[in-house]
């Protein structure tokens, strides 16, 4: 980490108000990360509404029709006399046990055998569509809506969407079982297109069926309502058929067994012979049998079962008609209005918040893996130093910065009031004396220092102080080409005894010295810089464009010599390690650093640049 020129828990004590920036995110963090990357979130909020959009186009229209039956409970006949005392529970397992027989492919066969689905050509799976055909459907309606039929590619791609169908229809034709194929299909179609709810704890059931067609999901909604209460019907009829054939059959034995008994009593009373129990029961002759009042006896016994399962058999017979099931229809399914399915606000809304998110995202792992200069609370940070300013973006300006006389043509300009500002930071900069020698350099070339440079010696010119602009950036020159480039006229200056090169040009309030008199003199070297400044005495403010960090031409040994040196850095384009390495060096030669100024900073965050610029020693 960096080693900072002051103690961390000193500058936390001079400075409270940067330890806090430090540990949390404030709402003017949040909001300088939104409006930096605004363009990027609505770009993929807008791409999430258009995926949104597709899918809701070129969806299938599914239609839901509910109908609704109610369930009679199953009361026992003690209950039922006992309701005024007794609390009835909901029976679960009465309704789950209906639910079941809802869901159940007996059920499904019954509706389908009645509305013949299995020829409905609109009665098909409703499986999610797959994204080729949903390019198919998008081509198809292109190319319906404007007209593009003299695009081959639409076309082709249109023209898959009747080829899809053709080859389904051919593989269940070429199945093994044709019939058996399209039956099952038909069950499965049902069974994807039914759901059936309990409505809370009552005895309601919804009925619900979706399909593409909205009259055939009304017609089959009620359809299974119907074949529900048929298939209770039928259940109980058969039910009851069975216990009739098992009444019929009882009583046709105990009618015999009836006969017999009624038979073996009468010839015992004709007889008066008492071994005639060796008829009944395999008894052995010789053995006493039953007497006469156990002959009666049994025969009565008999004579009443009979009459009792005949009693019985009567009231089934007279109670068959009258069979009803548990149930009935409280609401019938009618043709809805509208398609269920896809629901377009709900989608709509879901894409728009994916997109959001998938935005923010992006840009916060943008935000993590970015290692360029953002903010001065990281300059801060991570320099340990003071943003003194940020120069905003120049529109119309070539490269999107301001010209070399920016603030005199401009001078109430957003880019001259905060570089007045930020020579306002370098004039308190150092409390015991004045800032005269100025030094402005940067870790890249194209950062804007020349044209910083530039600036600043015009403002102080303006102030009505004399001021020399030196160029000793001898490798890269710009700063030399573009004045003597853009000026009118130039001259030597008048007082300029010792022939140093230095120029008055026309339409410039301040002297210049370029680069070619600079490497004249040798000005890289320490001994020599030091020789000339001695000889510019003359001048109040004295400004030096310094070699970039990564020209090639160290600066820093001629930084040391200066009062103050100012880094310039572009905003979001700067690498952070090379501003670090580019400050502990200077550190190292014991070089005044003064601050960093940002430029073409599109997103200035001036309430903070003004709570630094207070915050500074006075």
């Amino acid at each position: 980490m960096l080693e900072r020129s002051r103690p961390r828990a000193l500058e936390s004590d001079i400075f409270p108000e940067r330890g806090r920036d430090g540990e949390f995110i404030s709402l003017s963090d949040i909001l300088l990360f939104t409006r930096s990357n605004f363009l990027s979130i609505v770009l993929f909020a807008l791409l999430g509404v258009l995926v949104a959009a597709f899918f809701i186009v070129t969806g299938d229209k599914i239609y839901t029709a509910r109908t609704q039956i109610l369930i009679e409970p199953k009361i026992p006949q003690l209950l039922q006399q006992q309701a005024a005392e007794v609390n009835l529970s909901l029976d679960t397992s009465q309704v789950e046990t209906q639910l079941a027989v809802l869901r159940s492919e007996k059920i499904a066969m019954m509706v389908i055998d009645e509305l013949n689905l299995a020829q409905h050509p609109g009665f098909r799976e409703l499986s999610e569509t797959t994204m080729i055909k949903r390019l198919q459907r998008l081509a198809a309606l292109l190319v319906e809506t404007f007209d593009l039929g003299g695009i081959d590619f639409l076309n082709a791609l249109a023209r898959g969407v009747d080829e899809d169908m053709s080859i389904a229809a051919s593989a269940v034709a070429s199945a093994d079982d044709p019939a058996f194929e399209i039956r099952r299909r038909a069950i499965d179609a049902f069974g994807e297109g039914l759901a059936v709810n309990r409505v809370g704890v009552s005895y309601a059931i919804d009925i619900f069926f979706r399909s593409r067609d909205a009259a055939l999901s009304a017609r089959v909604a009620n359809a299974t309502a119907e074949a529900f209460m048929r298939e209770q019907l039928e259940t109980r009829t058969a039910a009851a058929s069975e216990g009739l054939k098992w009444l019929q059959d009882r009583i046709d034995e105990v009618r015999a067994q009836m006969n017999e008994a009624v038979q073996i009593a009468q010839e015992f009373r004709a007889r008066h012979d008492y071994r005639i129990g060796s008829r009944l029961d395999g008894a052995q002759e010789g053995v006493t049998g039953p007497t006469l009042e156990e002959l009666e006896v049994t025969a009565d016994t008999y004579r009443k079962m009979y009459e009792s399962l005949l009693a019985a058999f009567t009231s089934s017979v007279d109670q068959k008609p009258y069979l009803i099931a548990d149930a009935r229809v409280i609401t019938t399914a009618t043709r809805p209005l509208g398609p269920s399915h896809p629901r377009k606000s709900l989608m709509l809304a879901f894409g728009l918040t994916a997109g959001l998110m998938a935005g923010i995202g992006l840009a916060f792992s943008r935000h993590l893996l970015d290692r360029t200069i953002r903010s001065p609370r990281q300059i801060r940070q991570e320099l340990g130093t003071d943003c003194i300013g940020e120069l905003p973006v120049v529109r119309f300006r070539r490269g999107g910065f301001g010209r070399l006389d920016e603030v005199s043509r401009c001078r109430h300009s957003a880019f001259a009031t905060n570089l007045q500002s930020a020579r306002a930071a370098i004039a308190v900069a150092d409390g015991v004396q004045s800032v005269r020698l100025i030094g402005i350099t940067s870790a890249l070339p194209g950062d804007g220092k020349s044209t910083v440079a530039a600036n600043l010696a015009a403002l102080y010119a303006q102030s009505g102080l004399r001021t020399l602009l030196i160029d000793v950036d001898l490798n890269h020159c710009a700063l030399t080409r573009e004045l003597l480039r853009t000026s009118t006229g130039t001259s030597e200056a008048e007082d300029d005894e010792a022939g140093g090169g230095i120029l008055r040009m026309e339409g410039r309030l301040y002297e210049f010295m370029p680069a070619t008199a600079a490497k004249a003199h040798n000005l890289l070297s320490p001994k020599r810089l030091q020789e000339k400044l001695k000889e510019l005495a003359r001048y109040e403010m004295v400004v030096v464009d310094l070699p970039s960090f990564m020209s090639g031409v160290s600066a820093v040994e001629i930084a040391s010599l200066l009062d103050g040196v100012v880094i310039v850095a572009e905003w979001r384009s700067t690498p952070l390690d090379l501003l670090v390495e580019l400050t502990r060096t200077l550190r190292a030669v014991k070089a005044p650093l003064i601050g960093v100024l940002m430029t073409r900073v599109r997103l200035p965050s001036i309430r903070r640049q003004r709570r630094d610029s207070a915050d500074l020693p006075r």
